[in-house]
């Protein structure tokens, strides 16, 4: 008899060795499949808890930061992990209340699914977790979206797309330490996406025999066909000339010196305007000239087709401080900042159209009207000492001050200069060393200028005594 029949017998049911057996299997049977019935309900029930709350993860852009979290019940969940973030750039934390964060850069647009597995209270060992697919998509970032098609080098006035310049100037015993010169010009975004030349220009030079430093940045008008060649002719023009005029530059030290130590000031500066008039005015106007020089020279062509901005300047240092001149015509900017005053100086007046992103030209025949027009774009001083001079294209003007309200603002010229040397981490873009001997400032000046600016992708020219 077995154990089944004598259970049987005992509850007063009679039956035989073979029904016992029969029963057995029937009642194991029985019970076993309610068992699964019943684990399976109770795993479509959190599945269906699960499901219910509805996790979104919201949408992100490639290479920008991005965060998402959401949090499960411990009463519903024990454990869980997501598959999927390390192929996407992105990291999962999940802190002991069951709250997970993902986080990091995407690396990919796209749209993709993140798997969710989990398990919940009383499942046993060997038991397949429960998953669920999270959704998530990254737009591609915005910078990726422009073209960079290199400009034809069989075009007529050719200029590389981007160049930079470090002019490093020894100190001298008598002098002390020098400052040096570093700059870099980048073709704008909107002409790269089109193959389009650089219109931008600079020009550095350091006049070893006189000491002078001259410097001049010019920013080629975008709807003139020929400006990247106006903006070389008006650069090389002017420095061209002071070069030439500063060479041999007692006499006019000299009378730098007089200015400088003069009783009757009014009657001084009035006499140094005229000095200063034969050097930096006459400079301007011999770029003028020779624009127009250059469309006589080039069939079919006005002197409009060449319309370039321009702003120069020339400074030394005397024992007795820094004396600076300048000129400029156009937007952009021009200032001398002093970190330790908290001063900041512009040395012009940005140029304002008759309608917005308008400016005037050194093309224009109303810039040489008369010499009163000349005069008006003049500047000089004389200077303690300063952190540095500063020459910029609205290219970067635009996108650092917005208004000309803020060019006026130290605080502004503060930040502007606090982000040249810290970059632009977002960008993944470092600052610029601007230390005393440092060559390697003017690739890094270049590298700063791709800094990344909504609607600012015009070209970018700086240049920097300091």
């Amino acid at each position: 008899m077995s154990l089944v029949t004598t259970l049987l017998e005992q509850c007063g049911i009679q039956a035989s060795l073979a029904q016992g057996d029969d029963f057995q299997k029937w009642l194991i049977n029985e019970a076993w499949n309610k068992y699964k019935d019943s684990r399976m309900n109770k795993r479509i029930v959190i599945e269906n808890q699960v499901k219910d709350l509805n996790i979104k993860l919201s949408n992100g852009t490639v290479r920008k930061d991005y965060t998402a979290s959401f949090s499960l019940s411990k009463d519903v969940v024990t454990d869980f992990w997501i598959d999927g973030c390390d192929q996407l750039g992105l990291k999962c934390d999940i802190s002991e209340e069951n709250e997970c964060t993902i986080s990091g850069k995407p690396s990919q647009p796209g749209d993709f699914k993140l798997k969710l597995s989990y398990k919940y209270d009383g499942m046993i060992d060997g038991e397949e977790p429960l998953s669920i697919e999270l959704p998530i998509a990254f737009n591609p970032n915005p910078r990726s979206l422009w073209k960079d098609i290199p400009t034809d080098k069989n075009v007529i006035f050719y200029k590389d797309d981007c160049v930079c310049e470090y002019v490093k100037v020894e100190e001298k015993e008598e002098t002390g330490p020098r400052k040096d010169i570093v700059a870099a010009s980048q073709r704008g975004r909107s002409h790269a996406q089109e193959g389009k030349a650089r219109d931008d220009h600079f020009k550095l030079v350091h006049c070893e025999d006189s000491d002078w430093y001259i410097i001049a940045v010019a920013d080629g008008a975008g709807s003139a066909k020929y400006s990247r060649k106006g903006s070389e002719i008006a650069c090389e023009t002017v420095v061209a000339h002071c070069l030439e005029k500063l060479k041999d530059s007692a006499a006019f030290e000299e009378k730098i010196r007089a200015y400088k130590n003069a009783e009757d000031e009014e009657t001084a500066r009035k006499q140094m305007a005229n000095i200063i008039y034969d050097i930096i005015g006459n400079a301007a106007f011999k770029a003028h000239k020779a624009i127009n020089e250059a469309s006589k020279a080039n069939e079919n062509s006005k002197p409009k087709d060449f319309a370039t901005t321009l702003m120069f300047a020339i400074c030394k240092k005397f024992d007795f401080g820094w004396f600076i001149a300048s000129y400029w015509v156009g937007d952009g900017a021009m200032c001398l900042y002093n970190e330790k005053k908290g001063t900041s100086k512009l040395l012009g007046i940005p140029d304002e159209g008759e309608y917005s992103g308008q400016t005037r030209f050194l093309t224009m025949p109303e810039i040489f009207k008369d010499a009163t027009a000349v005069f008006e774009r003049l500047r000089f001083s004389i200077e303690d000492d300063f952190t540095s001079l500063m020459l910029m294209t609205d290219g970067v003007s635009d996108p650092m001050f917005e208004t000309e309200n803020n060019l006026n603002d130290f605080e502004k010229w503060k930040e502007f200069w606090n982000k040249l040397k810290t970059g632009f981490a977002e960008d993944e873009i470092g600052g610029v060393d601007l230390s005393d001997d440092n060559e390697e400032s003017k690739t890094q000046l270049l590298k700063w200028l791709s800094f990344w600016s909504p609607g600012n992708h015009d070209d970018r020219t700086i240049a920097i005594l300091y």
